[in-house]
């Protein structure tokens, strides 16, 4: 009997660890019962996806049954979308119609979640808004501390993306005050900056492309966005195929699969062949083994291991500008981009080799002197930034000792900053290899 009771617990244990690897179905949590039963009053029928915790990304769906390339993952009711359209039909629409100059869809869309986030119970979306973030951890929400430990490019974009919801805050001040009549509140204690920051990380981070005919109330921003609930729990990863789109004859928006996905797994989606960085920026995550991640390297960074006293410099500085070849200087996990060697080339272009700038630009070889100092700049630019990158771990393991309430955030730029040193540890192998002419 002792021995059947240890298998029997070995069994139970194996079971609990492989739920905990397979994700921990959440759909008995009063927020899902909620949002399901709301969905289902709308026309929204599933029994195969269900809400989890999971190990890797947090919040998702699984599946109950395997799928199978071309299966349809979900298809969500127009009734379950919300767009401007929903905006426009709610009391808000009016004061939208009046108002001059025009809002932007995506200011329509803000106010509309903050208005409803304060009507609190009373507000018809509040099964949805229960299930949505508290807080972000896209850049504009990160601390100046956090944002300081970015890659370069990266904290530029983070930096334009902060001053972008300041502006926006700025400029539709005098728009929420006129919306005044409809709360017993003052307006301004409603649509305060952290309600914005909030209502625009929502939109940003978790609506789906759908495009809707301009309408004469809006600016001419493009109105393409639309909040989809409970659809908007399927997570991303680069290594999965789908096609999604709005079915114009069933209107409701759809994803199939074209990937393979066991029960009780959790179903992910591509949000498109982004790298990391760009995930940060749009998202607030990082995914692990990106293919599609690369490590920039600055113009700055480049020109920096060219003399000065070259005479020819300025015109090769020059040249790279016109032809658009001192951005997006990328390593990848191949090693240095085409476009990289290719600026790095005509830098190291001798004077009696500067009049064949132009073949190098269409990809040909000047000469083994020059393709040699091309490939030991660029090792030398590698390994700066590994140690460039490898003295930031250090700063962010600082930093979390110290700063308990930065933890999160900055766990988030150690896992970006560790995919880098990976990409960058590998460029260096590769450089390594054909500096020695042994690939």
């Amino acid at each position: 009997m002792k021995k059947s009771r240890g298998r029997t617990g070995r069994k139970r244990r194996r079971k609990h660890l492989k739920s905990f690897m397979d994700g921990v179905n959440c759909s008995h949590k009063l927020e899902y019962i909620n949002l399901k039963k709301w969905l289902k009053e709308r026309g929204f029928e599933d029994n195969n996806l269900r809400p989890a915790e999971f190990w890797e990304t947090g919040r998702g769906l699984m599946t109950t049954k395997a799928l199978q390339a071309g299966d349809l993952i979900i298809s969500l009711p127009e009734k379950c979308l919300l767009t401007t359209g929903t905006v426009l039909s709610s009391c808000l629409g009016g004061h939208i119609l009046k108002w001059k100059p025009p809002v932007s869809p995506l200011l329509a869309l803000c106010t509309f979640l903050i208005a409803e986030k304060h009507a609190g119970e009373k507000s018809p979306w509040k099964p949805y808004l229960d299930v949505l973030p508290k807080t972000y951890t896209c850049p504009a929400c990160l601390e100046p501390d956090v944002i300081n430990l970015l890659p370069k490019p990266l904290k530029k974009k983070a930096q334009e993306q902060k001053v972008m919801i300041q502006e926006l805050f700025k400029s539709s001040k005098a728009f929420f005050s006129s919306l005044q009549p409809l709360f017993a509140e003052n307006t301004g204690t409603i649509f305060n900056y952290s309600a914005l920051e909030w209502a625009w990380c929502t939109i940003n981070t978790r609506t789906i492309y759908m495009k809707h005919p301009h309408r004469d109330c809006f600016s001419l921003e493009p109105d393409v966005y639309a909040l989809a609930p409970y659809l908007d729990l399927l997570n991303h990863s680069p290594n999965v195929q789908i096609k999604a789109a709005f079915n114009e004859q069933m209107r409701s928006y759809e994803i199939w699969t074209k990937s393979q996905c066991k029960k009780y797994q959790e179903v992910l989606i591509c949000y498109g062949p982004h790298d990391n960085q760009r995930l940060l920026l749009e998202y607030g995550f990082v995914a692990m083994d990106n293919p599609h991640s690369s490590v920039y390297v600055s113009a700055d960074t480049l020109l920096k291991y060219f003399s000065p006293l070259d005479k020819q410099r300025k015109a090769k500085v020059s040249i790279l500008k016109d032809h658009d070849f001192l951005e997006n200087l990328t390593f990848g996990w191949e090693g240095p981009s085409w476009r990289l060697l290719t600026a790095l080339k005509v830098l190291s272009l001798g004077p009696d080799e500067f009049a064949c700038w132009r073949r190098i630009l269409l990809g040909d070889v000047t000469s083994a002197r020059n393709e040699q100092q091309a490939l030991g700049t660029a090792a030398k630019i590698c390994q700066f930034l590994i140690e460039e990158t490898q003295h930031v771990l250090l700063q962010i393991s600082q930093l979390k000792r110290d700063k308990e309430n930065l933890k999160t955030h900055l766990a988030l730029v150690e896992m970006l900053r560790s995919e880098d040193l990976k990409i960058l540890q590998k460029s260096a192998e590769i450089l390594c290899k054909l500096n020695l002419g042994t690939i």
